[in-house]
């Protein structure tokens, strides 16, 4: 069994097709096809179902593909070691953010990082929370910004910044009038809110004190709940950074949300076993550069990230 080997399942996974994946490989398809053969006659088990359309791993090759994806990334840790030893800070990131943070983050993040960490091959996915978890676990991508705690034993959680909710209200609603407004005061059945798997969602909910709500409306992003409450009423909640993006007549339509005062948390977060410390750093230096002072963790301000 060899490290190659391992990346052809991976890239046949991905890929579910033999060319596609030898292109990915930069190998001839014959040259996959009889590694991954050569494997599975080791193994004495069928990893891929070849019958199938696409190409499908079997059960127990879904096992192999998975601890395939730790013992890479393992490897790959070692070859950075190495490199942070020597004072790189070249190598690929895998980094990814969910769709409540990324619009406000990645237009900026991609430019100043590019700019200062030019050697650096960037790759940025958007999504939710539940999918970074299992692609951190299975080491398929190094990082990731999201709202914590997610309490996982696995996963090191170092917080960015922290972000106030904001009540955004139609003139149509009668706590519209209200200078300021509490969890309790929030008419749960005029209330849009993102849809089922987003965490604000789950944010949004547990600061209303999870009382029982009829009719829950839902949309795909704060932008469109903000454009929902424009046309057809209610009211919804959006996260501070947002407010940057809403007209100043919208923003007469925001009201602070006390007693208590709710805001989320947003970290970077790892792997227990990830070991490139100069990486972290420059994700949130690249941060730093675009979030408010007033928002960012105390300790980020002075210090830089130790593992």
């Amino acid at each position: 069994m060899t490290l190659q080997q391992l990346e052809y399942i991976v890239a046949l996974d991905k890929t579910r097709h033999f060319v596609r994946a030898a292109e990915m490989c930069n190998v001839t398809q014959p040259t996959l096809s009889a590694m991954i053969q050569k494997l599975e006659d080791e193994l004495d088990c069928q990893i891929f179902d070849r019958s199938s359309h696409p190409i499908m791993p079997t059960e127990i090759g879904r096992l192999i593909i998975k601890q395939a994806h730790v013992i890479l990334f393992n490897a790959n840790q070692l070859k950075e070691n190495v490199e942070v030893h020597k004072g790189s800070m070249g190598g690929n990131l895998n980094l990814a953010m969910i769709p409540t943070v990324a619009p406000y983050l990645l237009p900026g993040f991609i430019s100043i990082f590019r700019e200062n960490y030019s050697d650096i091959v960037l790759k940025i996915s958007e999504m939710r929370t539940e999918t970074i978890i299992q692609k951190l676990l299975t080491a398929e991508i190094d990082m990731a910004i999201l709202s914590t705690p997610l309490e996982n034993p696995q996963i090191l959680e170092v917080p960015l910044y922290y972000e106030k909710f904001e009540a955004y209200i139609s003139p149509n609603e009668a706590i519209y009038q209200l200078k300021e407004i509490s969890p309790s005061e929030m008419p749960l059945e005029h209330l849009w809110v993102l849809e089922e798997g987003h965490c604000l969602r789950n944010q949004v909910f547990n600061f209303c004190d999870n009382r029982v709500h009829s009719t829950t409306y839902e949309a795909g992003s704060i932008d469109t709940l903000v454009k929902i409450v424009d046309i057809n009423g209610g009211y919804t909640v959006i996260p501070e950074l947002h407010i940057d993006l809403l007209s100043n007549v919208q923003k007469k339509n925001l009201r602070n949300i006390v007693k208590p005062e709710t805001t989320r948390e947003i970290s970077l977060v790892i792997r227990q076993d990830y070991v490139r410390e100069g990486l972290m750093n420059a994700v949130a230096d690249t941060v730093k550069q675009i979030i408010p002072v007033h928002m960012l963790d105390a300790r980020l301000k002075k210090f830089a990230i130790k593992l």
